[in-house]
């Protein structure tokens, strides 16, 4: 077997010693080398060509987003952050996933060796995510805007539509890319929105923060017993589950603290089932890349009730792992490229829309 070949940037001495520790534990993987800054790792990377490399972003020495910046357009390939569980930290990491970081882990606290145990089944399973994941160049930033404004869509007009229907919306591993790509397509009037997306608590808000300012709808983190509304999107906080419930004539969120499902909270399953049960035929899902199967079962509910389901592409995904189940268990009705896919579901209600129900 060929072993998942890693290469550690951090500057802490203490950080890397426990992750090379973490990563030679494990039967599948080793450490190839260990850098304490970017220049030492430009030169690992050459002689040792890791198939994953883990960084830490907040170097005091240099600027581990440049370092990154340069990594994806220079020479892609996956790359795992390891993170502060801080505001900046979390900003930071927001940015180092839009730059083409593949995934993140919030770094342990010092006492790093009692609590080694659980850390290290989380690192080795992004490592293990991080080294199938599909990685592709940067497009430069001022292409990437352009294409993003030609592929801006009408507003629906239509106010029945708007507020009758809903996109509800799962996403993992590549996810945060892929929602704001979704997203930054929808105009201001669009159906009102739930996401979940798998992310830690104090990722969420970060996450939000980002795609409201970049998105013509309005994003939040959720705080439960919202009113749905058109042109709005709330995501799922990185401590609870986020449902769809109904009061009366109104769409609300709910927040529920329950115990993970399929090792996830939130889960993308107990969004979609939720939606099921409140939404039926109003209802469009979306399933994002991701690792995983968590959400097709919920999606594959969705359909019974009558919604209508997306999945993106295995092209376009960094890990089709969760499209690729809900296909599978045929949940979904249409597949397609990620940039297709809201176009697609604003198509759909155009011509659905006036069939717009209470349930």
């Amino acid at each position: 077997m060929t072993k998942i070949k890693v290469l550690i940037v951090d500057d802490s001495a203490l950080i890397r010693g426990v992750m090379k520790e973490i990563i030679n534990s494990q039967p599948d993987m080793e450490v190839v080398g260990v850098a304490p800054d970017p220049l030492v790792a430009r030169d690992l990377i050459k002689q040792t060509s890791p198939d994953v490399l883990t960084l830490d972003v907040e170097m005091p020495k240099m600027d581990g987003l440049e370092f990154l910046e340069k990594l994806m357009r220079l020479r892609p390939m996956p790359v795992v952050m390891v993170s502060s569980l801080t505001e900046r930290g979390s900003e930071i990491t927001m940015r180092a996933l839009e730059l083409g970081a593949v995934d993140f882990v919030t770094k342990p606290k010092m006492s790093i060796q009692s609590g080694m145990l659980e850390y290290t089944d989380l690192i080795a399973e992004k490592i293990r995510i991080a080294a199938r994941a599909r990685i592709k160049p940067r497009p430069h930033p001022a292409s990437a805007a352009g294409q993003a404004a030609r592929l801006e869509l009408a507003p629906v007009r239509n106010p029945l539509t708007s507020s009758e229907k809903l996109i509800i919306i799962g996403a993992s591993t590549g996810g945060t890319e892929a929602i704001k790509d979704f997203l930054i397509q929808l105009p201001s009037d669009c159906p009102g929105i739930l996401i979940t997306q798998h992310m830690p608590e104090g990722f969420t808000r970060s996450f939000a923060n980002r795609l409201d300012k970049l998105c013509k709808i309005s994003v939040k983190e959720s705080e439960g017993g919202e009113r749905v509304l058109p042109g709005h999107a709330y995501l799922a906080p990185g401590h609870s589950h986020l449902l769809l419930v109904r009061s009366g004539a109104n769409y609300m969120t709910k927040l529920d603290q329950g115990p993970p499902v399929n090792r996830h909270r939130p889960s993308v399953d107990v969004l979609f089932n939720s939606a099921a049960v409140n939404a039926g035929k109003n209802a469009v899902g979306v399933i994002l890349t991701g690792m995983g199967r968590d959400g097709a079962a919920g999606m594959l509910e969705m359909k019974k009730a009558g919604a209508y389901n997306v999945a993106q592409d295995e092209a376009s995904c960094v890990v089709f792992g969760m499209p690729k189940e809900a296909i599978a268990i045929g949940a979904t009705h249409d597949v397609g490229p990620l940039h297709e896919l809201p176009g697609r579901v604003m198509q759909f209600f155009a011509t659905h829309g006036n069939r717009a129900m209470r349930v």
